[in-house]
């Protein structure tokens, strides 16, 4: 069953690499007491997340941030090498938190979780944006078609605010 509106998020832990090198952020402290947009997408560098699904959370980060989002973040099912990889290449900076979820056990949590091996993909992270305040969902848009972007971007979700 998928995470709806009104839950709480699961407890998760999430690798990101830092000035300081890899570490580890857990959902409780990366969304409590905060307004936190998080988004997920089947794969780093994949055509749609690359080129439509991240730019427009780049083009809007200020938007987000002027009506009260504190952080901005992806999650995605690689490792945390590829994530920053990802995140240099996208000239992210500091607007974006790139989550590595490399197992998928926090979008299998939240039921989120997009079996994509006939694609050679394997297990993935379904399409979807939503809005988190102090670690519960009150906003969430799944994208029905995995290599679309468009109820799960950027101008969907600034609806919700």
């Amino acid at each position: 069953m998928s995470i709806k509106v009104g839950d709480r998020l699961p407890d998760g832990v999430f690798k990101t690499i830092t000035a300081d090198g890899p570490v580890e952020l857990k959902s409780g402290d990366l969304f409590a007491g905060k307004t936190v947009v998080l988004f997920g997408v089947p794969g780093a560098f994949t055509p749609t997340c690359h080129m439509n699904h991240l730019p427009g959370f780049l083009e809007h980060h200020d938007t987000f941030k002027a009506k009260g989002v504190d952080t901005i973040a992806v999650v995605s099912v690689n490792d945390m090498f590829v994530m920053d990889a990802w995140k240099k290449a996208t000239n992210a900076g500091d607007k974006i938190l790139f989550l590595a979820d490399g197992s998928a056990d926090f979008v299998k949590a939240m039921g989120l979780d997009l079996d994509a091996s006939g694609f050679g993909m394997g297990v993935r992270s379904k399409r979807f944006a939503m809005l988190v305040k102090d670690g519960t969902v009150v906003a969430l848009n799944i994208e029905d078609v995995p290599g679309q972007a468009t109820v799960s971007g950027a101008a969907a979700l600034l609806e919700a605010l």
